[in-house]
């Protein structure tokens, strides 16, 4: 009898200790800390969402797994913060898609000027974080530089011009000195359409833009803001040229080393805060146009004529070769299906 209690007893502990398990699925793995950054302004939603992903994963996990995160370049620039995510010294990095090209080449594929400009977050979401083709292609890219895409936070804003005349037509960009990021493809569209695209650290552009030396420059509505460019520009162009995106990722190396229990529990907080935060961004958006507006600045709004005439512009379908054939290898035309179907 006392054997058959004794076998019973130690049953019941085996149960409860797979009951707890299965509850608590985090109950027997080590506490991991990561490393997580960003460079954006303060306010801006790329370190909201880094924040806001930094939180859920604390909650989720019970404090097991957590992120200490840096936002607003206290770590570096973008360039700075994926160097060091590559080499694990940091493990995650929000940053917009841009940045992201000097380290993944096929990140250029955003570069395709105004190609998600006639679609809704609904359908850009489905593409960039749904199961497809082209996000697959974008996968093995990241992994091809030690990286590993976690998803991407958009709801169909985007970058705009402001400038000190009024852009209201396409011969109005002939000759405008516009300051753009380094970024080879962002400054061919440019030229394409007859501005002077120049390079300029975006800590001298507020000053620039106030003695003339630049004319214009382009960014989303919530870093104009940031910038108080309200006070130097009188004109704010919804030419929507670039997706307003922002990446986040972890270094493959972390990644890997992480218990499959903790990768769940990532990918969970990473959906929730797109979930979170996605329809948030169009308020963000409207909101910081209509402090740009309420500061002196008017607003320029296009019909699909101004879009359609730009797109079809021999510079820019050369641009669309270039980029899709050269430096994407066909990630351009898979992007584009997946719009489209």
């Amino acid at each position: 009898m006392k054997k058959m209690i004794a076998v019973l007893l130690a049953l019941t502990l085996a149960l409860s200790a797979c009951a707890l398990a299965e509850a608590d699925p985090y109950a027997e793995l080590d506490s991991v800390e990561l490393i997580g950054a960003d460079s954006t302004g303060k306010g801006a939603a790329g370190q909201i969402f880094g924040e806001y992903v930094a939180q859920r994963v604390d909650e989720i996990t019970g404090g097991k797994l957590t992120i200490d995160y840096h936002p607003n370049g206290d770590l570096g620039g973008d360039a700075d913060l994926i160097r060091q995510m590559q080499s694990n010294d940091i493990q995650l990095v929000v940053c917009q898609t841009a940045p992201i090209v000097s380290f993944i080449p096929e990140m250029a594929v955003f570069d395709l000027p105004m190609v998600f400009s006639q679609y809704d977050g609904d359908k850009i979401d489905s593409v960039l974080n749904g199961e497809n083709e082209f996000h697959d292609a974008l996968n093995a890219a990241y992994e091809a530089a030690d990286l590993h895409l976690l998803g991407f936070l958009q709801n169909a804003t985007y970058r705009l011009t402001t400038a000190h005349t009024d852009l209201s037509t396409l011969d109005a960009f002939k000759g405008l000195q516009i300051r753009t990021m380094e970024n080879s493809n962002h400054m061919a569209f440019w030229t394409a359409i007859g501005a002077q695209p120049t390079p300029l650290a975006w800590a001298e552009v507020y000053i620039a833009l106030q003695n003339g030396t630049i004319d214009a420059q382009e960014n989303a509505a919530d870093t104009c803001v940031g910038a108080s460019l309200q006070e130097v520009q009188e004109y704010l162009a919804c030419t929507n040229h670039i997706l307003y995106c922002n990446q986040i990722c972890i270094s493959a190396e972390a990644w890997a080393e992480l218990d499959p229990a903790y990768q769940a529990a990532l990918n969970q907080a990473v959906t929730e805060a797109i979930a979170y935060m996605r329809p948030q961004l169009e308020q963000i958006d409207q909101d910081n146009k209509q402090t740009l507006i309420d500061g002196g600045m008017t607003l320029i709004e296009y019909d699909a004529d101004f879009y359609d005439s730009i797109l079809a512009l021999d510079g820019v379908q050369a641009l669309y070769k270039e980029i899709d054939e050269n430096q994407v290898n066909g990630l351009g035309t898979l992007l584009q299906n997946a719009l489209a179907e």
